[in-house]
């Protein structure tokens, strides 16, 4: 007996609302297409994580939950989740994300602190078709160990976690897809290593297979970046084998629009905007203007409230990250949101002083490079990284001398600086990852940290 199955797929959306009008209109549309015209038995949607991205006011303002809402308008039968759902929301944020998800949260590596599976998701579904052959669908997402321990979750190895899921299910099913925010390479690796795999639906990496990759057994597919594409998967069995796997890819701006998409797409902005907006800071008398190279009191602000933050007597940071200066008046969450849209922690960072000089040394050998470097991803949301600017240190050139509060830097001294953690994930400063203590503050953003301090320092008075 013939059968047909197609999948729609998404990933790594990251709030990118000026495209949702046309998915939902597009996957809407081809679902039901699919099922008439093509007679496809079955017509399956999955989303492989990060659909979500802090960076949007509409998500910040709503830790994330009008993703969700945007989520259930697809019925999708299941996704998965990806390292900006994980670790940019706290442990109590990420427990309610989900509560009000009309979709499966299909997840087989994250555990709460008792090593189950978290109420809100499942490791795997089993999904039977109309001509009952069992599809079992898992997911995993990227085992960002340490970042997940300190906010209270156990993110186990992904390879581990398939080999015993597998096993566990031997028999229960005549294929499988795995829904994978682990990236390409790891995607090709699971393919080598579990003939199983009949689909590998991959994200994280933003790689784009226009027409899928095959690896062993398995058909990789993957669309790219911030809804940029949609991904479809068909599928030709007999007798509940598969005996015929492609996979395409449609680029969003292609598909049509109508005449209600941009006030939809302002819509979003504007909501967030507002809600953030009803959160005042505090009141600035004079501007804190902000310049990618040179002196910039935005910057200088900073490092003090680096400082303040972490308890430290020094800090560093980089001018990239403002994206723009303040004025005088009202500050409120919306406008730090739009100046610091990044998804950074503050870090202490404890060296003894011989390694504090050999990572003030390396800062100062990529500086040059760095203020003019295009960075993205890891948590950078600005154009340019920007100038690093010091507090509480100085270097003299001539002498190769590094001195804390004017005193020389002794080599056995243990000191601690603070910055943004960004720097532990950069190729640029590696004596930060190799021989730093480091501590990183989950607890609070570069953004709210900065807006505490704003609180702090440019109180709003009574009746203002």
């Amino acid at each position: 007996m013939m059968e047909k199955i197609s999948i729609l797929h998404t990933n790594d959306i990251h709030s990118h609302l000026d495209k949702w009008p046309r998915i939902r209109r597009y996957l809407t549309n081809v679902k039901e297409k699919l099922y008439q015209n093509n007679h496809y038995d079955e017509v399956l949607t999955f989303d492989i994580g990060d659909a979500i991205d802090r960076e949007h006011p509409l998500s910040e303002a709503t830790d994330g939950k009008y993703s969700i809402k945007l989520l259930n308008e697809i019925n999708y039968d299941g996704v998965t989740i990806g390292n900006n759902e994980g670790i940019t929301n706290s442990h109590e944020q990420l427990n309610d994300l989900y509560n009000d998800a009309n979709f499966d949260i299909i997840l087989a590596n994250l555990m709460d602190g008792k090593n189950t599976i978290p109420s809100w998701a499942k490791p795997y579904k089993i999904i039977e078709t109309k001509q009952h052959t069992r599809i079992l669908v898992t997911g995993l997402t990227s085992p960002y160990v340490d970042t997940y321990k300190y906010l209270g979750w156990n993110v186990t190895d992904p390879i581990n976690s398939l080999e015993k899921l597998l096993k566990s299910q031997n028999g229960n099913f005549d294929m499988v897809i795995l829904l994978s925010h682990l990236g390409i390479t790891t995607d090709r690796k699971l393919a080598k290593r579990f003939s199983d795999l009949d689909i590998i639906i991959g994200a994280h990496t933003h790689h784009l297979l226009v027409n899928g990759e095959m690896v062993n057994n398995s058909l990789l597919a993957a669309a790219g970046k911030w809804g940029e594409y949609i991904g479809q998967i068909d599928l030709e069995l007999e007798h509940h084998r598969i005996i015929k796997k492609t996979a395409k890819v449609v680029e969003t701006t292609t598909l049509e629009t109508n005449s209600e998409d941009l006030s939809e797409i302002k819509k979003y902005v504007d909501t967030g905007e507002k809600l953030l907006q009803q959160h005042r800071l505090g009141l600035l008398t004079s501007p804190m203007e902000t310049n990618l190279i040179g002196p910039s009191r935005i910057v200088n602000e900073s490092l003090h409230a680096l400082e303040e933050s972490t308890g430290t007597e020094a800090s560093i940071i980089n001018s990239g990250l403002f994206l723009d200066g303040l004025p005088i008046g009202i500050t409120d969450e919306n406008q730090i949101h739009k100046i610091l849209p990044h998804a950074m922690h503050p870090m202490i960072v404890e060296l003894d002083g011989y390694n504090l000089w050999r990572m003030v040394k390396e800062m100062l050998k990529n500086k040059n490079f760095l203020v003019k470097y295009q960075q993205q991803g890891m948590g950078f949301r600005g154009k340019y990284f920007g100038e690093l600017n010091f507090l509480g240190i100085d270097y003299d050139t001539k002498k190769q001398q590094l001195f804390w509060h004017g005193e020389l830097v002794l080599p056995t001294n243990r000191y601690k600086i603070s910055m943004p953690d960004h720097y532990l994930y950069i190729p640029f400063f590696p004596t930060i990852e190799i021989m730093g203590k480091n501590e990183i503050l989950y607890d609070q953003t570069l953004r709210s940290m900065f807006g505490r301090y704003i609180s702090n320092h440019y109180p709003i008075e009574k009746g203002e």
